[in-house]
């Protein structure tokens, strides 16, 4: 499979979570093999986990993504002698990865023994996150969609991965059109990618 190589919208794109592995420092490496290692099985919202099969679940119905990739951080440098001043690269901060969703209340149920998303937003750990940008759907089903690739009939893709946490889910009740809620993520590891499925 490759890159994708032409102009389209990206409105197949993809976030998945692994979710038997948490706490996991970020591979040391930073190699495409490692990160899609924890992307292997697909499994339901709700299903509960077997330890060690590198499970992952997708965050479905996505309205909106947020700009992916380290965001730059531009410094003004004044030098004597010269009209302008010069700009280096700084330190950038970590972006805030903020998801609006259409908001389905029983997939974000807080209790932690119905193994839903909601579960896991504050409890402070580190999870493996994939965001897979595609302009059209995998012709294979999203079971398909493991470290092998993304459906059988090999769609252009590219993904991105990064070790991250769930922070927030704040709902935005609507009067006139769908309930959303806006999914807080925190970058805790440098962004690795793209990456195209082989």
């Amino acid at each position: 499979m490759t890159h994708i190589t032409s102009i389209g919208a990206g409105i197949f794109s993809d976030l998945s979570y692994s979710i038997d592995n948490p706490d996991l420092a970020a591979p040391s490496t930073a190699i495409e093999a490692t990160y899609k290692g924890y992307f292997v099985t697909l499994l339901a919202n709700g299903t509960n986990v077997t330890a060690g099969v590198n499970e992952f679940r997708r965050i479905a119905d996505v309205r909106e993504f947020p700009q992916m990739g380290t965001p730059p951080n531009i410094v003004n440098v004044p030098t004597f002698g010269f009209k302008t001043s010069k700009q280096v690269q700084g330190q950038a901060d970590a972006p805030t990865f903020e998801v609006t969703i259409n908001y389905v209340p029983s997939d974000w149920d807080t209790i932690v023994t119905n193994y839903k998303h909601g579960s896991l937003v504050g409890n402070g750990k580190l999870y493996p996150f994939r965001f897979t940008l595609l302009n059209s759907a995998p012709t294979g089903t999203w079971a398909s969609v493991d470290s092998t690739g993304l459906g059988a009939g090999g769609i252009g893709n590219s993904q991105y991965f990064w070790m991250g946490k769930f922070e927030a889910l704040q709902i935005n009740p609507q009067l006139t059109d769908g309930n959303t809620a806006v999914l807080t993520i925190s970058i805790q590891s440098d962004f690795v990618g793209p990456f195209t499925n082989t």
